[in-house]
């Protein structure tokens, strides 16, 4: 598989890399068994990129991806995992409800601080069995995740305190880049503001649909030679099932306009005889500032069918004709979106 620089830095990821947060049992059980061999199906496939987080499954994805990389030859994979949460131990049967399901008995506190970012990066060492980690993401910090009050206390840890923890850890060779990992736009413009990130891995918002970074954030990547890893190509899974009852978008049921978009663009992918999933995953990837698109599940068939789509060809110019049908997320208010 084809490879692409993160940043400035000497690290290749391949053009498709594995978001493991379906390991974690994100909505639906996930057998350990079930786990390595949706890893193996990766790997099989090409995938040398890996993506995780203390968050998924409250450590059990990062136990899992560490269990299967341990076998892999040092120097053959690119690993990521996140930091803003420190994960604590509560008593079995009472985790909250994080949507997932079997998930280690462990509870989060987000904590954007030096310290926090330390201790994150050494308890991520002990679950992960591995002795290295090449990027790290912060995660979820904003007023997507946290609302504007919450964000503004995180925030302020992050840029006093938390920044200076990435740069040493970078600095020092313990890492080879870092970024965000995040759901909205507004915060990557802030703290590109403030801090020379690598890379940012950004979920939902440069898509075949969602188009919110296109304005000033590509742009501002481009300047600054930021990667973008595109994380939520199919948005929630709408383009991916096409608009059908129950269909999702952010996280939510699609409401009425976006199930029209959808079925323009559902409608122009049949009229070229290829599928909307198709077009979606190979959007991202005309733009050389995309490092990579992470896909995630937790079944290798899923897997395997994915990276189909991948090879699907695209005829020229079908990509002109979505752009009609194309949206820009609202401006986030002061309330947490993602509850």
């Amino acid at each position: 598989m084809k490879t692409r620089r993160i940043g400035k830095t000497g690290l290749e990821v391949t053009e498709i890399s594995y978001g493991a947060a379906p390991l974690g049992g994100l909505y639906r059980a996930c057998p350990r068994e079930q786990a390595m061999e949706t890893l193996q199906a990766a790997w099989d496939s090409g995938i040398r990129y890996f993506d995780v987080a203390p968050w998924y499954g409250l450590g059990l994805a990062e136990r899992r991806v560490g269990d299967f990389l341990r076998d892999q030859a040092d120097g053959a994979y690119v690993l990521s995992t996140k930091v803003g949460r420190l994960l604590r131990p509560v008593p079995t049967g009472s985790v909250p409800d994080y949507s997932y399901v079997d998930p280690l008995s462990f509870d989060a506190d987000y904590d954007y601080s030096y310290d926090g970012i330390m201790r994150s990066v050494e308890f991520s060492y002990a679950r992960l069995g591995l002795n290295r980690i090449d990027i790290l993401y912060v995660h979820d910090i904003g007023v997507y995740t946290h609302g504007a009050a919450k964000n503004a206390i995180y925030q302020k840890q992050l840029l006093d305190s938390g920044i200076k923890a990435l740069e040493e850890l970078r600095s020092s060779g313990a890492i080879s880049a870092f970024g965000l990992g995040v759901n909205e736009v507004p915060v990557c413009l802030d703290i590109m503001r403030h801090a020379d990130l690598d890379c940012i891995l950004l979920a939902g918002r440069y898509t075949l649909l969602d188009r919110s970074a296109v304005d000033e954030l590509l742009p501002l990547c481009r300047q600054r030679g930021t990667s973008l890893v595109v994380g939520g190509v199919f948005n929630s899974g709408i383009l991916a099932t096409g608009p059908v009852p129950g269909s999702h978008f952010d996280y939510m049921p699609a409401d009425e306009e976006v199930l029209a978009k959808v079925g323009a663009m559902e409608a122009i992918a049949k009229s070229h005889g290829v599928p909307l999933a198709a077009a979606a995953m190979q959007f991202p990837l005309r733009d050389p500032i995309i490092a990579s698109v992470l896909i995630g599940t937790a079944k290798p068939s899923s897997l395997t069918r994915n990276m189909e789509t991948v090879a699907t060809p695209l005829a020229d110019g079908i990509f002109a004709e979505f752009e009609p049908y194309t949206l820009i997320a609202p401006p986030l208010g002061t309330e947490a979106v993602r509850v």
